[in-house]
């Protein structure tokens, strides 16, 4: 709030008689209405704006020296002249290199934060400082990378820091834990349960063919399907563990079996640093799920042993300005909390994990634990104190990783993907757990870390050789947990936690474009599959992790394999006689009873799962949250229906990429795009389209050979023909709103939605607004006087240029104010917002010509006048 503006003195004698031509031709309406623009920019209400532009302009009249070319500068300076004596900031906030670059902070904390009075008991508390923090004090830990060793045939695995015996006593304490014997048996069971019925199976498949394996094709057809069979078949079993688990409701080995979700809060000592990594995100998603999870803290009296980072390595500088500025609205306009940081990247190297190493190595010796998230994770308070719980009543733990259930799609891919998330993932979640006990999953998000071991054991190594199967290492996540297994820590799968969600992918294309790397970072694990030093458990998650896509080229080359043994069958001659004259030939036999049966029972084995999780859906009673029993059922057939055609698409994307990789083709890291982004039908055509021409080729050539094989691969080469409308119609948002209506694909956090999702909702429907009030790009954050003082403040003072670096900024300078952003190129412009002083100056100069509503930068800003403006800061930042 403003102080009370001063009366106005008498007009000075010079104005009573006759004034100069070249102050009379000024065009002082236009500059008072500029005046009063700026000053109602920094929450100044509208009489206050006009009397400080008054004063201003009776300040520049007065002046001896004034010339006509440069009364808009001097009429600035008297105008901040003339607003600091409206609310003048407290001693010692306001200072620095420019007094008035911090004073617009000030004026933005008394407009949103309250009364002076409250802002200054708010500075006496170290609550606000101006400039604000975007960082805490430093607390650096050492955070070594372990080494690659070369040991015969294999690697070791080498600590960063040549602790070998204390990392062997620990594996000697975690070998005395009682869930270790249950482990070992309870995986010796599930090798037999796997590996006797895929022996059986194959030997089926063999008796199938029409030679029984005679030939070297229908070999390789056999062992292609064993391969299948026994990797079906795992996830068949940990789905039946998983259902019997869930519906026993008693698991002795539950980590949070014993935490209880309500109790006392942990102590001081325990403080717990929940970091975001992103990168090219919407900051109104990003800071939306962190204010949302801040309050829900803050609800419970938590908020103080929790500090808040916003780890960006976004390149974008319109993205980054907006980061910044979402960062400075939370801060503002939550009460000033603690422990709401920014920090952005510079050096932007090993991207996540990077991040993550130089958050560590900065911060990590201000916490006990680290909660890591995705751009699109969102966890509730109440689960953030139970994991803490956990870790302080586990202290042999290292990891518990949450499995986040989805939300919050309004595509019919979306959609359809969310429901199956949501309907089959406890089950198999829980089998996940019965199988690996302490030696389970880390997934990179929703997840708590022991900061202790993570430094002292997790520093990734970098693979021998180039990328895209050697350099650094990709998929982080599974790697840090075997690191962190093999020095003795446990790492447990929390999969009844409550309260922990994450965003599916909006299309099948944007799916396609995570499984991407994904791929990549899965088959870089196979680098490690027999280094020394690795537990089991943890090398049967890189196999599990590669045969995810590597079980995609395999089905391919079984399809493959079977019709060139279905083509070979029509165009070779049948040799009766193989072995020589004979009175009795050998008849090739086909026994489509036999392989329809074979069909039967690998279909059992895809889908019994879904029908063991849907039961257990009517055992609870629950099934008015998937929207009653009817509308639950259809929704699960739709999906099977859906899956099904879905499954070859993937299957030929998978093939892709692992032949990719194993070729040496290495992809790129674009950011998930996090909205509900539909595809066009040029891009459909695109990527789909080489699969169509594929699929008709393929389909053409068995039908004129072998029609009868051609209609058993129906289903495969149907759903490739049609994938381009497929991926084009499922990634649109009206079909899965329709859906909505008519009650399909619905989830609990839809029928019975959480307070935590209600409040995530509200906040995201503030910050997309908040943003769109907000001036627009670049331009905007360069023309706005607070956007333009937040930027300036948060960038620390550079070192003294040399005289030519000095030179080519000042030359960027001068472009952009004649071209405007565009006159730059994004690099350039990155150099340029990266020196306050440039941004200052450029600011200054822009506001400083008699009508900036004419320059390019308010006009891309969407500034169309500088009179009554509304791109109000006030209004960005809420009421």
């Amino acid at each position: 709030m403003s102080a009370a503006a001063p009366e106005r003195a008498e007009l000075p004698d010079w104005l009573s008689g006759p004034l100069s031509p070249e102050r009379l031709l000024c065009d002082w309406a236009s500059l008072h209405r500029q005046f009063v623009a700026y000053a109602e920019s920094l929450g100044f209400p509208a009489d206050t704006a006009r009397r400080c532009a008054t004063e201003a302009c009776y300040a520049l009249l007065g002046r001896e020296d004034w010339k006509p070319e440069d009364f808009v500068r001097a009429g600035f300076e008297s105008l901040r002249d003339t607003l600091e004596r409206f609310a003048p900031a407290p001693e010692g906030v306001v200072g620095g290199r420019d007094r008035f670059l911090f004073w617009r902070l000030w004026r933005a904390a008394l407009a949103h934060a309250g009364s002076p009075d409250e802002v200054r008991k708010a500075v006496e508390h170290g609550r606000l400082s101006l400039p604000p923090a975007p960082t805490p004090p430093l607390a650096r830990a050492s955070f070594v990378p372990n080494r690659l060793v070369r040991s015969g045939l294999f690697w070791r695995i080498e600590d960063g820091r040549n602790t070998p015996p204390s990392r062997r006593s620990y594996a000697r304490e975690r070998r005395g834990k009682p869930w270790t014997r249950v482990a070992r048996r309870r995986r010796a069971v599930l090798l037999s349960l796997v590996f006797l019925p895929t022996l059986v199976a194959t030997n089926f498949m063999l008796d199938v063919l029409p030679q029984r394996g005679a030939t070297y094709l229908e070999l390789a057809i056999a062992l292609f399907f064993g391969a299948l069979f026994g990797w079906i078949s795992v996830g068949f079993w940990t789905a039946v563990t998983g259902f019997f688990l869930l519906l026993r409701k008693a698991d002795r080995f539950a980590v949070l079996r014993d935490v209880p979700e309500e109790g006392p809060l942990p102590s001081p000592e325990a403080r717990t640093a929940v970091v975001m990594p992103v990168c090219e995100e919407p900051p109104a998603r990003v800071f939306a799920a962190l204010r949302t999870m801040e309050r829900s803290l803050r609800r419970l009296g938590a908020a103080d042993r929790f500090d808040f980072f916003v780890l960006s390595d976004t390149a974008d500088p319109a993205r980054w300005l907006d980061e910044e500025f979402a960062w400075f609205r939370w801060r503002l306009s939550e009460g000033l909390p603690e422990g709401v940081f920014y920090r952005r990247r510079r050096a932007r190297v090993e991207r996540k994990s990077g991040n993550i190493a130089d958050f560590c190595r900065r911060w990590g010796g201000r916490y006990r634990y680290m909660v890591v998230l995705d751009a699109d994770s969102l966890m509730a308070g109440e689960t953030l104190l139970r994991l803490v719980r956990a870790m302080e009543a586990n202290p042999r733990v290292g990891m518990i990783q949450t499995a986040p259930r989805a939300f919050g799609r309004r595509s019919l891919f979306g959609r359809i993907q969310q429901f199956g998330s949501r309907l089959y993932g406890p089950v198999f979640a829980a089998g996940l757990h019965f199988w690996e006990l302490g030696d389970g999953h880390y997934w990179g998000h929703n997840a708590i870390i022991r900061l202790e071991p993570f430094l002292r054991f997790c520093g990734l190594p970098r693979l021998p050789g180039e990328p895209p199967l050697g350099g650094e290492i990709l998929s982080h996540d599974f790697v840090e947990a075997a690191l962190m297994g093999r020095a003795g820590w446990e790492i447990w799968l929390a999969y009844d936690a409550e309260g922990t969600y994450e965003e599916v992918p909006s299309s099948l294309l944007e799916e396609m474009q995570r499984d991407r790397r994904w791929c990549q970072g899965n088959l870089q694990h196979l680098r490690l599959l027999f280094a020394r030093g690795v537990f089991g458990a943890h090398r049967a998650l890189f196999l599990n992790g590669a045969m995810a896509y590597v079980s995609a080229a395999l089905w391919f080359v079984f399809l493959v394999l079977s019709s060139a043994e279905a083509i070979w069958q029509v165009l070779r001659e049948p040799d009766y006689f193989p072995h020589g004259r004979s009175l009795f030939p050998e008849w090739p036999v086909w026994r489509p009873d036999w392989a329809v049966a074979l069909v039967f029972v690998t279909a059992a084995i895809l889908f019994l799962p879904k029908v063991l999780a849907l039961a257990l859906v009517f055992v609870r009673g629950r099934s008015r949250d998937f929207g009653g029993a009817a509308k639950l059922v259809g929704s699960a057939l739709l999906e099977s229906v859906f899956s099904a055609l879905l499954a070859p698409i993937r299957m030929v994307f998978h093939t892709r990429f692992v032949l990719g990789n194993l070729f040496g083709k290495s992809t790129g890291w674009r950011s998930q795009r996090r909205e509900d982004a539909e595809t066009s039908w040029t891009e459909a055509l695109t990527r789909h389209g080489g699969d169509t021409l594929l699929a008709t080729v393929w389909g053409a050539g068995l039908l004129w050979l072998n029609p009868e094989f051609f209609w058993w691969l129906t289903p495969v080469l149907g759903a490739l023909l049609f994938s381009v409308p497929l991926s084009v119609w499922a990634s649109r948002v009206r079909w899965g709103e329709t859906a909505r209506r008519l009650g399909l694909f619905l989830v609990p956090e839809e029928t019975r939605p959480p307070a935590l999702l209600r409040d995530f909702e509200l906040e995201l429907r503030r910050e997309e607004e908040a943003g769109r009030r907000l001036p627009g790009g670049v331009e905007g954050a360069v023309a706005d006087p607070l956007r333009s003082a937040v930027h300036a403040v948060l960038r620390r003072n550079p070192r003294s240029l040399a005289p030519r670096l000095r030179e080519r900024r000042e030359e960027l300078l001068r472009r952009a104010l004649a071209g405007g952003p565009a006159a730059l190129e994004p690099r350039e412009l990155s150099m340029l917002l990266r020196y306050p002083r440039m941004v200052e100056a450029l600011h200054r100069s822009l506001w400083e010509v008699l009508r900036p509503e004419e320059s390019p930068w308010f006009r891309g800003a969407g500034l169309a006048s500088a009179h009554g403006r509304e791109i109000a800061v006030e209004g960005a930042l809420g009421p």
